[in-house]
């Protein structure tokens, strides 16, 4: 089992920033692939940056240029940094861990962008 802590949502203006943390615990060794997704009221839940334990990176068309995930695997966290915040980005954030093919997630953090 893997266990997922998220931090760091909160109520941002327009344009301001939030970085998003998500701590990893349990069965971490062989992580593969660690994101985040969000889930806005009324809508589907949807990818917005996801890292390998290699690197490789992969975002959202919305939040390109905008937002950067990275990852420590020596920390086992993964974190996600919002810049330019629109209202549009306003969801409740998840991480997710993938290992062995089994998906795991956190429990949300909200991210609330308003003036």
């Amino acid at each position: 089992q893997v266990q997922l802590v998220e931090s760091g949502g909160g109520l941002v203006q327009p344009g301001g920033s939030l970085r998003l943390s998500c701590a990893a615990s349990g069965s971490i060794f062989s992580i593969n692939a660690m994101g985040w997704y969000r889930q806005a009221p009324g809508k589907q839940r949807e990818l917005v940056a996801a890292i390998t334990s290699g690197g490789s990176t992969n975002y959202a068309d919305s939040v390109k240029d905008r937002f950067n995930i990275s990852r420590d695997n020596a920390k086992n966290t993964v974190g996600l940094q919002m810049n330019s915040l629109k209202p549009e980005d306003t969801a409740v954030y998840y991480c997710n861990a993938i290992r062995y093919g089994t998906v795991y997630w956190g429990q949300g953090t909200q991210v609330t962008v308003s003036s």
